[in-house]
């Protein structure tokens, strides 16, 4: 019984971490499909509602834009096994992919702000920052508690 209340509470910690990769996951999920599936258009129209964030870095690649959709892709596969298996080392796991992809992004996006008016680079920039911001959150939520003296935390989950 104990081991079961120990598993109930160990999965209600994990809820806010889930949360925070599932929100995460949103991104890397339209990205990857709207690249994979219609390169062109993402190009083209990317974020959308008239906005264009892409085409104001260089020419049309049709390769290039497919391998970042593919990409987004992967990540989002591992933000949503993370989220759906949810164990801890899982979603930090999920954390540290979303971090690999989204800290670089984030700093090219803040360093090279050309082609884009005021509104889009605040747009840009915030919506990149909370992609590097949760996984974060997520790594700091996920920290193993030390174990009392004499006692041994266990094998990673």
């Amino acid at each position: 019984m104990a081991e079961v209340t120990a598993g109930r509470a160990e999965r209600d910690q994990m809820k806010v971490p889930r949360i925070l990769l599932g929100l995460t996951l949103w991104p890397f999920l339209l990205v990857g499909l709207w690249a994979t599936t219609s390169p062109r258009g993402f190009y083209d129209a990317y974020p959308g509602l008239g906005r264009h964030w892409i085409d104001v870095d260089g020419p049309y690649n049709e390769h290039l834009v497919r391998d970042v959709g593919h990409l987004e892709l992967a990540v989002a596969f591992v933000l949503l096994a993370a989220i759906v298996l949810g164990t801890r080392l899982l979603l930090r796991v999920g954390a540290v992919a979303a971090l690999i992809s989204g800290l670089p992004h984030l700093t090219y996006h803040a360093l090279n702000r050309d082609g884009y008016d005021v509104g889009d680079q605040i747009a840009s920039i915030a919506g990149l920052a909370l992609g590097v911001i949760f996984p974060l959150v997520v790594l700091f939520l996920t920290l193993r508690p030390r174990a009392p003296a004499g006692l041994s935390a266990g094998p990673p989950s």
